[in-house]
Formats: structure tokens, C-alpha cells, sequence
């Protein structure tokens, strides 16, 4: 008899430890398949994705579904878009604002102003969040950080390859910031997050840049320069006979040599050659712009996209 008692104090405290920790996993479970976000247990500060569309309709499934497990509202901000994008995300739970494009900082503002959370992790269609980074960002205890914003590495791809030099890794982006300490700035191009208070992160973003290279010398081509050379023209710059040879030349010296782009053979020696391009064409498009009256007065510079 005192042995069966014995049995019965070691073995009922087991049994009732292991119905807790099943409670435990059965809560953990319901989370995960029916919260937005699979980091549930109220132990994470909620955090709104902010995605600016335009015919992403390719892209904004995947996108959405790899920020989901960090972020318990999304926001798409579409621009017009022609195809399925709204759809598409809507479909995924997304809340979706028609917006005419605005220039990409001021379109990245726009969002936030929704979001029913403080914490905003902007995003783009072509950008998918890296598995690791689910775990880093939950360990960055948002409800008590010291810091505006967090700044993610962002891996750069043509195609299926990774590029790791020139500059493309890593390329640190503020991109999870406190709406309510810091914004976007309101730059046209190459917008950026407007704080000095922030923290870089070991977690990454997954960036398609190119589908192939194309593409890659195609939007210099057709896009980045121009833009670039209307804003400089519209804000005074000057240019010079000299100047697209000297900036050129100057991108391609430090695109291949200080960012290592020999290390990567001929993908390396591509991304230097569209950096010069890129800045060659810029300094030429606003050299044209003094040189020529004719494109000049063609050109209309209230409208950069």
C-alpha cells in the first residue's frame, strides 16, 4: 500500500505537468493557423506591413505571405494598377488604398497613416522577408526599444544570383520604424527613413532588383537616370561637357575596385558597368537639358514617373 502511494505522488505530478505544457502547444497551435500572425501568445508588439503596388500581380502573394508571420495587418497602397494585384491581395487580407503614385517617398507615407499599429514595416512587391529574420525581429522587444526604427540587410538579386559585392550586400535599409517618432522623407527618389536614432539588424529581406540583365540596364536606361537628371536640373545643378566622363568613370572605379566587384567575376564587372551607365546618362540627360532647347521644352518636369 505504501509503495502504490508512493508511485501515486511521483507519477500524478508528471501527468499534471504534461496535460500544462499540452494546454501550452494546443494554445500555440490555435495561434499559428488561426491569428494573421503565427508569433502569437501576445508576445510581440503588433507591427503593419506597408506595400506600394503597381502591376505586382506576380509578386505581391509571395510578399505578403512572407511578411505574415511578423505582421498582424497588412496595407497595400496600389497606384492604378491593371492587372490582379488588388485582388490578389485582398484575397490574402490586405487592406488596400487607391493612391496615384506620388514619388516613392511620399507614396511610402501615405500607409501609415492607416495602420491601427505603431510599428510599420515597409516592404516592397519585390521584396520577400528572410525565414531568419522572423526570429530577430521578434527579439527586438518593440514595446520597449530605445530606437526609431531597425535597419534590415537587403539581399540583392538579378535572376536567381545573389550579388554580394558593389555594394548590393549588405545594403542596410531602415525599413521597421516607429510611425509616430519618424516617416519616410519626401524625396522623389531613393527615399530613405529621416532618423539617426536606429539599430542595424542581423535580419534580412530578400530584394528580386532584375529579373535578368535586361532589365538591369534597361531601367538605367529608361528610368533612374531620368528621373535623377530632371530632379538635379529642377534643384540648380550645373553640368559640364566633362561631367557624365568624370561621374562615369568615377562610379565604375568604385562599383568594381572599393566594392569588390572583380571578386565576382562577370556578374561583379555587370553591376559596375550599369553604375556607370546609370551615372553617365544621368549627367548627359542634364547636360542635354542646357545644350539643347528643344529637348528642354519637350521635357516636362512636373511629372518624374
Amino acid at each position: 500500500m505504501t509503495e502504490a502511494l508512493n508511485n501515486d505522488r511521483i507519477w500524478l505530478p508528471l501527468f499534471l505537468i504534461g496535460l500544462h505544457k499540452i494546454a501550452i502547444y494546443g494554445n500555440f497551435v490555435l495561434n499559428t493557423t488561426s491569428s494573421f500572425s503565427i508569433i502569437g501568445m501576445n508576445t510581440m508588439v503588433g507591427i503593419t506591413a506597408v506595400i506600394i503596388t503597381l502591376n505586382e500581380a506576380h509578386n505581391i502573394k509571395d510578399c505578403i505571405e512572407s511578411i505574415k508571420p511578423v505582421c498582424n495587418e497588412v496595407i497595400v497602397v496600389d497606384s492604378g494598377s491593371t492587372d490582379s494585384t488588388v485582388e490578389i491581395a485582398k484575397a490574402l487580407g490586405a487592406n488596400v488604398y487607391i493612391q496615384e503614385f506620388l514619388g516613392d517617398g511620399p507614396q511610402k507615407n501615405y500607409g501609415p497613416r492607416f495602420a491601427k499599429n505603431d510599428w510599420v514595416l515597409s516592404i516592397d512587391a519585390d521584396e520577400r522577408l528572410h525565414g531568419d529574420a522572423i526570429e530577430t525581429i521578434a527579439d527586438l522587444g518593440l514595446e520597449k526599444t530605445e530606437y526609431d526604427g531597425f535597419a534590415l540587410r537587403r539581399r540583392n538579386y538579378i535572376g536567381s544570383r545573389w550579388i554580394k559585392v558593389c555594394g548590393w550586400y549588405p545594403d542596410y535599409l531602415i525599413r521597421l520604424y516607429n510611425r509616430k517618432k519618424t516617416r519616410y522623407s519626401d524625396r522623389k527618389i531613393h527615399d530613405i527613413v529621416v532618423t539617426t536614432n536606429f539599430k542595424r539588424t542581423k535580419a534580412d529581406i530578400i530584394h528580386y532588383s532584375f529579373r535578368n540583365i535586361g532589365e538591369l540596364f534597361g531601367k538605367s536606361d529608361r528610368s533612374y537616370s531620368t528621373w535623377a537628371a530632371k530632379l538635379m536640373y529642377k534643384n540648380g545643378r550645373m553640368a559640364t561637357c566633362f561631367s557624365p566622363f568624370l561621374h562615369g568613370a568615377s562610379a565604375f572605379l568604385v562599383s568594381y575596385f572599393f566594392r569588390k566587384g572583380f571578386m565576382a567575376g562577370v556578374d561583379g564587372f555587370t553591376v559596375s558597368l550599369s553604375a556607370t551607365l546609370n551615372s553617365y546618362l544621368k549627367y548627359a540627360k542634364l547636360l542635354e537639358y542646357y545644350r539643347d532647347k528643344a529637348v528642354l521644352e519637350r521635357e516636362d518636369f512636373n511629372t518624374f514617373f
